[in-house]
């Protein structure tokens, strides 16, 4: 399985990105796929995951402004952020999990500038 990311940059304060992240290989239908993130120095943290029956998570921090959704059909995530703030800068990652197995992809950077 291979987890390919993207959509990341660099925007101002109270802009928005949207992130995509494909999955291929052999995947079971029944999955979890997520995005978390890693800011400098700091450890990974979950930012939201949806399983593929469309229910969804959030961490506290991103609820009301981030949007995570999927398309079964093509195996993809995204994640849709607004109202971004500094505190957001990070390098986020995808995550697809099934069984007991977890994957990530190569991570793609978002930086905000205040």
């Amino acid at each position: 399985v291979q987890l390919q990311a993207s959509g990341g940059g660099l925007v101002q304060a109270g802009g928005s990105l949207r992130l995509s992240c494909t999955a291929s290989g052999n995947i079971f239908r029944i999955n979890t796929m997520g995005w978390y993130r890693q800011a400098p120095g700091k450890q990974r943290e979950l930012v939201a995951t949806i399983t593929s029956g469309r229910n969804t998570n959030y961490d506290d921090s991103v609820k009301g402004r981030f949007t995570i959704s999927r398309d079964n059909a093509k195996n993809t995530v995204y994640l849709q952020m607004n109202s971004l703030e500094p505190e957001d800068t990070a390098v986020y990652y995808c995550n697809l999990k099934f069984t007991r197995y977890s994957f990530w992809g190569q991570g793609t950077l978002v930086t905000v500038s205040s």
